[in-house]
């Protein structure tokens, strides 16, 4: 067991949020568009709920709100965060916000469970950011080796991936022990999980700022085995933007807005991929709690999982969709549950809405595919130390 006591603690806390261009202390309830709820009464006021605290997975959305675009388009959008107590697909569903973040499995899982109708309207990461991770010397080299061992799940719809990963590997999935982690690498650090769960653009970077104590200096990628999802026939579609099925088909003026909201989205993304330093200090001041370096990779490491975008930001790869539904359908937890048993109807997803967005953007001196993004040479230099 390797003792050390890292210096990092996520914990949810509750922050302003960004409304317009001014921070807010408090929500403002979904309005539905109609433009009755505080601010400027020329601009139609929208609530984005996101599936977690402020951080640079959301970085696009802020720099959208900070960089005005949302305002160009005629919106006031408050950014709503969630720290786990608010289920983003459930306040969409409820009529509590406008637009929701949240990945594919999750709300495939409420849709089936209770009858909702939700529409992805832009499909933000093309790949999945989650890897398990183990110790280089242990006896943990892929999916193949989980049987039998202590596998680390945040729990809350994030461990289908692991069991539709065993499944691909016709693995008896009642034979791994779930443990229960916190938003943190603590219990792998101390030795109670020995493959655990990590989204590449946060966890597994608290791994890099941490201390070993057998030498005093920061963990590196050689101490670590990292199993890639993505690589492993268990990955499925993660952060999308998710729309009101019903209002989109009734409320023109809602649909008018989605592309209004998804062309500043783009924006925001885009000039997140241009400007990765900026984006992250525009997340610092929304309250994430991560110092610089921690949220500057955060940024980057989310970039990499949204372009390139072949088709253009957020357009749904359908070969994609119907391999997350797949893998949705063959994942059997160790209590033999499914988090769905059937395909989903084909109002689940849509592209109308991405792609006219893209194509108002044509003539904007905006790169739509990430095809000039380029990754960046990242390393850390001390542990990190979490201020919320």
């Amino acid at each position: 067991m390797r003792n050390t006591q890292p210096r990092f603690t996520r914990t949810a806390k509750a922050t302003g949020l960004i409304a317009g261009t001014a921070l807010m202390l408090t929500a403002c309830g979904g309005d539905n568009g109609d433009g009755d709820a505080g601010g400027d009464d020329d601009l139609t006021q929208i609530d984005l709920q996101l599936q977690w605290l402020p951080q640079g997975q959301f970085a696009g959305y802020f720099a959208a709100v900070e960089q005005g675009f949302f305002e160009e388009e005629g919106l006031e959008v408050n950014i709503i965060e969630s720290g786990g107590d608010i289920v983003p697909q459930d306040a969409l569903a409820g009529g509590d916000v406008d637009y929701a973040i949240a990945w594919v499995p999750k709300v495939l899982e409420t849709l089936e469970a209770t009858g909702a109708e939700l529409t992805n309207v832009a499909q933000t990461f093309q790949d999945s950011g989650t890897v398990q991770v183990a110790w280089a010397d242990s006896d943990i080299d892929g999916v193949e080796d989980f049987e039998g061992q202590r596998i680390g799940s945040w729990g809350f719809g994030n461990e289908w991936e692991i069991f539709a990963a065993m499944a691909e590997y016709d693995l008896d999935s009642t034979t791994v022990d779930i443990i229960t982690q916190s938003f943190d690498m603590n219990a792998f650090l101390e030795g109670d999980i020995d493959a655990a769960q990590a989204m590449t653009y946060n966890e597994y970077a608290m791994l890099l700022q941490a201390e070993d104590p057998e030498t005093g200096e920061l963990y590196t990628e050689d101490d670590f085995t990292v199993i890639e999802y993505e690589e492993t026939g268990g990955a499925m579609l993660q952060d999308a933007i998710w729309a009101d099925t019903e209002r989109l088909e009734s409320d023109e003026e809602y649909a008018e807005d989605t592309v209004a909201f998804l062309r500043a989205v783009i924006r925001g993304w885009a000039w997140a991929a241009e400007n990765p330093e900026e984006a992250a200090d525009i997340t610092i001041e929304a309250g994430s709690g991560w110092d610089q370096p921690h949220e500057l990779w955060m940024v980057h490491e989310t970039n990499r999982l949204i372009w390139p975008a072949e088709d253009g930001f957020g357009v749904i790869d359908e070969a994609a969709w119907d391999e997350t539904v797949e893998a949705a359908m063959s994942a059997t937890n160790e209590e033999g549950a499914q988090p769905i048993t059937e395909e989903p109807d084909d109002s689940a997803w849509t592209n109308e809405y991405i792609e006219q967005a893209l194509a108002d953007l044509e003539d904007e001196d905006l790169d739509l595919t990430g095809e000039n993004w380029e990754p960046l040479d990242l390393s850390f230099d001390e542990e990190v130390e979490f201020e919320g």
